[in-house]
């Protein structure tokens, strides 16, 4: 397995509207010695974008806002790790439409292979047949209960396609607002070591790669 892989080189791009109601910084890879991967990285980070805004709209309609115009948004990217030829990001945005007590934040994340390309989907990280769905709830249970994490309801499990980004040598979970949690609590997290993982991850994936002793 070929972990010496130079990171991934990103520029800020900006979105902003003719008023200044709407900042959206998003991540840019440029430089990459493959252009066809490159392009092919920034399309789906760039169709990412779009995609929590117009979930942000959906939401506001749904709550009764038909005058989109009044809507102040913010969008921002964090980097969660740029090596071993993973690349794993997190998109935010937030929204509020005022005179509304508080907005909204949506938090999505992406996890590349910087060779191929290949943006991977949380069952992708594991072998088939893994049962890594009751593998990291029972986890995640187990932090809920030790870090007190106050729920709106019984935790029940994740889904199989829940949020998740790569720090270093951890799977972190993650939930949206509301989704596990009340809104002052945030984004519940859970981080897991990978090498908890160790038996169900697939070793040519991108946990795989955090894995090895360098």
């Amino acid at each position: 397995m070929d972990l010496i892989q130079n990171p991934v080189y990103i520029v800020t791009q900006r979105i902003i509207s003719p008023g200044g109601e709407m900042v959206i910084d998003y991540p840019v890879a440029v430089g990459m010695p493959n252009q066809a991967v490159q392009s092919q990285i920034n399309q789906v980070i760039l169709s990412l974008v779009n995609k929590i805004m117009n979930e942000q709209n959906r939401q506001l309609i749904k709550q009764g806002y038909k005058d989109l115009s009044k809507v102040s948004i913010q969008g921002w990217y964090e980097l969660k790790t740029n090596e071993r030829g993973i690349l794993s990001l997190s998109i935010g945005n937030y929204t509020i439409a005022y005179p509304a007590a508080h907005g909204l934040t949506i938090i999505r994340s992406l996890t590349f292979d910087i060779i191929t390309g290949k943006a991977y989907k949380l069952n992708e990280l594991f072998k088939p047949e893994s049962n890594y769905v009751k593998k990291l709830s029972l986890i995640i249970e187990k932090q809920i209960k030790e870090r007190k994490v106050p729920l709106l309801s019984d935790f029940k499990g994740i889904r199989p396609d829940q949020d998740y980004y790569i720090a270093d040598k951890a799977l972190v979970v993650y939930f949206q607002l509301y989704e596990l949690t009340p809104y002052a609590y945030g984004f519940p997290q859970f981080p897991i070591s990978v090498y908890e993982l160790e038996s169900i991850i697939r070793e040519d994936g991108p946990l795989g790669k955090m894995a090895v002793n360098t």
